[in-house]
């Protein structure tokens, strides 16, 4: 923290709120900059010389309109509903909320133990990308796509050509798949289908063993060589080495309404492998068990994570195959 200041509403202008704008500004290392206050009770235009921007029932239009990073809620005699109600309003996207303790028995093995300069406080949701680290993940991504790109690039050009003796049809199959902040893009793979796969079904959920696989398309995708043309991808900046891996928009419109936070995997960047697969929900296992492993990525993300599962992905395909 330091670096790149994250923008923060209090929610509660009484003791608990004034102590924890103090100990901000007794301790710059923290890296937060306060925007304001919400309050429903307070009368005052400012307290402590920082503005009251409105009431709880202003989140929403306040994080948007302010670009806030994190929200500290600051209220210990409010109900558990109260409190449930506020976290609900904060449900905007890439956004940490963070709760001084007094409701943690109503989710006890959902939130994280945080400190703000001694101040203990639960951490409700996280985002642990952002500022820096995204430069450092963009960074990463840049250097070994292009140097997986030049190094593969012979296996690529015959596998090419093994498709186009194979079976009729292009080399590469484009699908529109959804990826950072619920944005569509075109996600690259060699095919490994026969070209008219959907033509009387319509979008189907691709399964081990899938009927529709040409000969090489099957032995492709049993060692992801299908996948490696999302290399390009990455080098673009639609994807990433690692991250929560792309669904269809169909698709997404259908889990979006039954899976608790399931739009919140979108915080990230999609990736060619992710904390899921590698933990073996891959194919066609269970997309609300999967989405749990996506969310616990997007809140834990470092650096060390990443090359950890990008190691057990080579792993995994060198000595089973199939990482999904």
């Amino acid at each position: 923290r330091g670096v790149a200041l994250d923008r923060v509403l209090i929610v509660g202008t009484g003791e608990v709120g004034q102590m924890v704008l103090q100990k901000i500004r007794n301790t710059p290392s923290l890296g937060y900059e306060v925007v304001g206050f919400v309050d429903n009770n307070c009368q005052r235009d400012s307290v402590m010389g920082t503005p009251v921007l409105g009431d709880t029932s202003d989140l929403p239009s306040l994080i948007d309109e302010h670009a806030i990073d994190e929200v500290l809620i600051c209220l210990p005699e409010a109900s558990h509903q109260e409190i449930l109600s506020i976290i609900a309003q904060c449900d905007r996207g890439k956004l940490s909320i963070k709760v001084f303790p007094d409701v943690f028995q109503i989710m006890a093995s959902e939130v994280g133990i945080d400190d703000l300069g001694g101040l203990p406080l639960l951490t409700v949701r996280d985002v642990a990308l952002r500022g820096w680290k995204l430069t450092l993940k963009r960074a990463m991504d840049i250097v070994v796509s292009a140097v997986g790109l030049v190094l593969l690039s012979p296996l690529m050009l015959l596998i090419a050509l093994l498709i186009k003796l194979d079976s009729p049809g292009p080399v590469f199959y484009a699908q529109e798949r959804m990826g950072l902040d619920a944005k569509p893009f075109w996600m690259l793979k060699f095919r490994s289908m026969r070209q008219d796969a959907e033509a009387e079904t319509g979008p189907v959920w691709a399964t081990k063993n899938d009927p529709r696989c040409t000969r090489l398309g099957a032995l492709m995708r049993r060692f992801s060589i299908d996948e490696l043309p999302q290399l390009i991808n990455v080098l673009l900046g639609e994807m990433s080495l690692v991250g929560p891996r792309p669904e269809r928009p169909v698709f997404v419109e259908q889990f979006r309404k039954s899976i608790p936070r399931y739009m919140d995997r979108h915080w990230q960047k999609a990736g060619m492998t992710g904390w899921a697969q590698v933990n073996g929900l891959k194919g066609d296992t269970s997309i609300a068990e999967r989405t749990k492993y996506d969310l616990w990525y997007v809140e834990n993300w470092s650096l060390f994570l990443d090359i950890k599962i990008i190691l057990k992905t080579i792993f995994n395909l060198l000595t089973k195959g199939d990482t999904g």
